[in-house]
């Protein structure tokens, strides 16, 4: 039976439709990764004293942490159009010659889960950012014949969540590759207390620190939360969010005090109790908690990884001393069941 999680789970669309509203315009306005920024403020002032579009920027980082946010702000800061697309939705060749034969000097494009492009979709694209020219191959077998489209300068804006996985080729044909990191709690709450004036939500500083607290460092989770924490005091409670309320909304939508979902704990007792703690492969345990190996690897272990819940080893996934003690179980001695 597939497990739910609250935290790591898939956006849903509707989820996506609210983000949009609550994205900000400005680089001002965006919270946190003040390092990224700075760079990115540098980048779109040179461009913009030359006269020309931005050059192309690879954003990598786990799901939630501002990508398509940071690429929207490049756009609008140069008055630019933003398309968006993504790498699986590029199927084949006329796919991504459809979408940039119809951008204009200038354009932003973003391509997200760019690792996922197909081989002859990346071939494609390859003259398209660095020539700024598209081949075709017109016809088919002995009259087939290839001709060349030039295209306006644009901007293509890449985002995978798998730095790893983009080729080399693809990779370097980039000016900027930048990463996004998890946030601090501190700036953290203060996204969480603007998405709830944008609300009309009353939420304390305590109760806005809380949720923050819970949020595995990722802004998209923060206003989640918020949401569900919401809905919690408006049933249960006067509608105001304080310390008190925070946590009961949050126990009551399975999120703990370290942060962990029903997948999470679900992940780390499947480790513990059906693998005698690891090493178990990604497969096996994906199995085991009713998640594709991707969802595993990508939403789960990264933050289960940073807060030392879990062991990458050549052998397989561990469960750590701390998710023992996680669950009030007595971590087993060293070489009695779990690689610690």
């Amino acid at each position: 039976m597939r497990e739910e999680g609250l935290l790591a789970g898939p956006t849903l669309p509707e989820e996506e439709a609210f983000e949009v509203g609550l994205r900000p315009r400005e680089l001002s306005e965006f919270v946190g990764q003040e390092a990224l920024k700075d760079r990115l403020s540098i980048l779109i002032e040179a461009a913009q004293g030359r006269g020309e579009p931005l050059d192309h920027v690879l954003f990598s980082g786990p799901p939630g942490l501002g990508k398509t946010t940071l690429a929207a702000i490049l756009a609008n800061t140069m008055g630019a159009q933003f398309r968006i697309t993504s790498g699986p939705a590029l199927e084949r060749p006329g796919d991504l010659a459809a979408v940039i034969t119809n951008l204009d000097r200038g354009d932003v494009l973003f391509i997200d889960e760019i690792h996922r492009l197909p081989r002859t979709v990346e071939e494609v694209l390859y003259p398209a950012i660095e020539d700024f020219a598209l081949d075709l191959v017109v016809g088919k077998g002995p009259a087939a014949r290839s001709i060349r489209l030039d295209l306006p300068r644009f901007t293509l804006v890449g985002a995978t969540t798998r730095v790893g996985r983009v080729s080399s080729p693809l990779r370097d044909r980039f000016g900027v590759i930048d990463r996004l990191d998890y946030y601090p709690p501190e700036d953290l709450q203060k996204i969480v207390e603007r998405t709830a004036a944008i609300l009309e939500v009353d939420v304390t500083d305590a109760g806005a620190a809380l949720i923050a607290t819970r949020s595995r460092g990722t802004p998209r989770i923060a206003n989640r939360l918020l949401r569900r924490v919401r809905d919690y005091a408006v049933v249960r409670s006067d509608g105001r969010i304080d310390e008190p309320t925070a946590d009961l909304g949050l126990k009551t939508f399975e999120v703990d005090d370290a942060g962990l979902d029903r997948v999470d704990r679900a992940i780390l007792s499947a480790i513990i109790e059906k693998f005698n703690g690891g090493p178990v492969g990604l497969t096996t345990l994906a199995i085991a908690v009713g998640e594709e190996p991707e969802s595993v690897e990508d939403a789960y272990e990264p933050f289960l990884l940073q807060r030392g819940f879990l062991k990458r080893t050549p052998r397989g996934r561990v469960a750590t001393e701390t998710a023992y003690r996680h669950f009030g179980i007595i971590p087993p001695e060293p070489g009695q069941g779990s690689l610690l």
